[in-house]
C-alpha cells in the first residue's frame, strides 16, 4: 500500500515567486532612483519656470523671492517672443546660427568618420593612442583658453601672423576688424575643439565591427578602400543617423564660447558672429530682463524639438533600424 504525501498550499508557491520577483524589482528600482530623483530635481522641476517667458517680471525689493515675484508679475502672452524678430539683427543673428551649425553638422560627420578609419588603419597602439589623445585633448579646453591661443597668433601687436607680415615688409592685418576671414577661423575652432571628441565615438564603433565581414569581404577580392565604403560605412550608418539627428535638434542654438569668446567680442565683426545665444546675452546685459531670456531659450528648445522629429521622421522613412525612436 502507498503513502500518500501531504498535501501543500497551492498558493505558497506563486506567493515565493511574487516575493521574488518584488525583490528583483525593488534592487533595481533603488539603482535607478538616484538618477530619477536628479532628473526630477533638475531636469522636470526647473521646467516650471516656462511661465516666466510668458510674464513681464519684476522684483519687488520688499519681497525678492522668486516665486513670489513669478506669481505676481504681469502676464504679457507672446511679448516677450517679439524682441526676437523685430530687432535689425534678427535677419543677421537667425542666418548665422543656421548656416554654421549647418556646416558644423556637415563637416562633423565627414571629417571625423574619416579620421575614425585612417585611425584605425594604424597598426602601432602607441602611434594610435598618441593620435587620439591629441585629438581629443582640445576638447577639455575652455573657449576661453582657445581664444587666447587664437590671440597669440593674429594679436594686431605681438600676434606670430602680424609679426610676420610685419617682417616682411606687408600690410599687417586688423584681425579683429577683418570680417572676411572670421566665418573660416570660427569652423576650423569649433572643428579643432570637437572633432576629437566625435573621431573617438566613431573609432569605437568601427573597432565592433566583426572582423569576419572583413576576412570575407578580402576573400571575395575586395580592395582596402572596397572593405571600407562596402563594411565600414554600412557598419557606421546607425551611429552616424543618430548623432545627425541629435546634432539637428542644437541647430537653432550656437556655442555661446565659440562666438563670443573667441572674436574677444569685437562689435566690428557682429556681421559674422553674432547669433542668437550671444544677442540675447547682450540684450540681457542691456535691459536686464530675464523673462525675455527665457523666451529665447524656449523658442530655441521648441524649434530644436520639432527640427529633431523632423530629422527622426526622415532617417525612419529611409532607413527604419537608424532612427532614434
Amino acid at each position: 500500500m502507498s503513502r500518500r504525501l501531504p498535501e501543500t498550499n497551492p498558493s505558497a508557491r506563486p506567493n515565493r515567486y511574487r516575493f521574488s520577483k518584488y525583490k528583483k524589482t525593488l534592487v533595481l528600482l533603488t539603482m535607478a532612483a538616484p538618477t530619477a530623483i536628479w532628473l526630477l530635481l533638475l531636469r522636470y522641476l526647473p521646467m516650471g519656470g516656462i511661465i516666466l517667458a510668458f510674464k513681464e517680471y519684476k522684483v519687488n525689493p520688499r519681497n525678492p523671492s522668486f516665486i513670489s515675484n513669478l506669481i505676481n508679475s504681469k502676464w504679457v502672452g507672446l511679448n516677450n517672443f517679439k524682441f526676437l524678430f523685430m530687432t535689425d539683427d534678427a535677419k543677421i543673428m537667425f542666418r548665422n546660427t543656421l548656416l554654421y551649425n549647418i556646416v558644423f553638422i556637415i563637416l562633423g560627420i565627414i571629417i571625423p568618420v574619416a579620421f575614425a578609419i585612417m585611425l584605425n588603419e594604424v597598426t602601432k597602439k602607441f602611434v594610435a593612442k598618441a593620435y587620439q589623445t591629441m585629438m581629443f585633448f582640445p576638447y577639455f579646453l575652455s573657449w576661453v583658453v582657445v581664444s587666447y591661443f587664437l590671440n597669440a597668433f593674429i594679436d594686431g601687436q605681438y600676434g606670430m601672423i602680424t609679426a610676420m607680415q610685419r617682417a616682411a615688409g606687408g600690410e599687417m592685418t586688423n584681425w579683429y576688424t577683418t570680417l572676411g576671414p572670421w566665418p573660416y577661423i570660427i569652423v576650423f575652432a569649433n572643428l579643432w575643439k570637437n572633432v576629437g571628441y566625435t573621431t573617438v565615438l566613431y573609432l569605437s564603433a568601427i573597432t565592433g565591427i566583426d572582423s569576419t565581414q572583413y576576412e570575407a569581404a578580402a576573400i571575395d577580392g575586395a580592395s582596402k578602400w572596397q572593405q571600407i565604403w562596402y563594411v565600414t560605412i554600412p557598419n557606421l550608418r546607425t551611429m552616424i543617423c543618430i548623432l545627425f539627428i541629435m546634432n539637428v535638434g542644437k541647430i537653432f542654438n550656437a556655442d555661446f564660447g565659440l562666438f563670443y569668446s573667441v572674436p574677444m567680442n569685437s562689435g566690428a565683426l557682429f556681421p559674422v558672429t553674432q547669433v542668437i545665444d550671444t544677442y540675447v546675452y547682450r540684450a540681457l546685459m542691456v535691459t536686464g530682463r530675464v523673462d525675455m531670456s527665457s523666451a529665447a531659450g524656449l523658442l530655441q528648445n521648441v524649434l530644436g524639438f520639432v527640427c529633431i522629429l523632423t530629422a527622426n521622421n526622415i532617417v525612419k522613412k529611409i532607413d527604419a533600424d537608424s532612427s532614434m525612436f
